[in-house]
């Protein structure tokens, strides 16, 4: 998995790690949006360039295993890697992805991710991750789900 940084186009190798406790002194509110700390019941892992400590954005999965489906609670990248001015590209598609391969090792053909996304970011979703609407939410699964997960080179 690679990131790429938009000005100068380098590719940086990336990991998706579990957070550990020291990290919530980081995960502000004003750099992720959210308050991190309410998801410590639920699986949350950090996309970070190899070899550094800085977190460059956050998932919160739930693993609901009588649906066959990973839910994303959360997803966050930091504040300097949004919108047009974002240093890096592929964060939230690299923790997507992640989510995907996930899902397909617990359920195999079954498996499906899932979010309820901010009503903005629908057409976002749709379009860049190739996700379907389903009421609130929106699904990833099937051919779609392998598509997403080769696009961002998931190893």
């Amino acid at each position: 998995m690679t990131i790429v940084e938009r000005l100068t186009g380098e590719t940086y190798d990336v990991e998706i790690i579990p957070i550990n406790v020291k990290d919530y002194n980081s995960i502000t509110k004003s750099k992720f949006w959210f308050d991190w700390k309410k998801e410590k019941k639920f699986q949350v892992y950090k996309i970070q360039i190899k070899r550094t400590d800085e977190i460059l954005g956050l998932i919160s999965i739930d693993i609901l295993h009588n649906e066959s489906r990973i839910e994303i609670r959360l997803l966050a990248v930091s504040i300097e890697n949004r919108g047009n001015t974002k240093k890096y590209t592929n964060i939230a598609g690299n923790l997507i992805a992640f989510a995907g391969i996930q899902s397909i090792k617990l359920f195999g053909d079954l498996a499906c991710i899932s979010l309820v996304p901010k009503t903005e970011l629908v057409n976002h979703y749709k379009k860049e991750y190739l996700m379907q609407e389903a009421g609130r939410s929106l699904f990833l699964d099937g051919v779609e789900l392998i598509q997403l997960i080769i696009k961002y080179d998931y190893e």
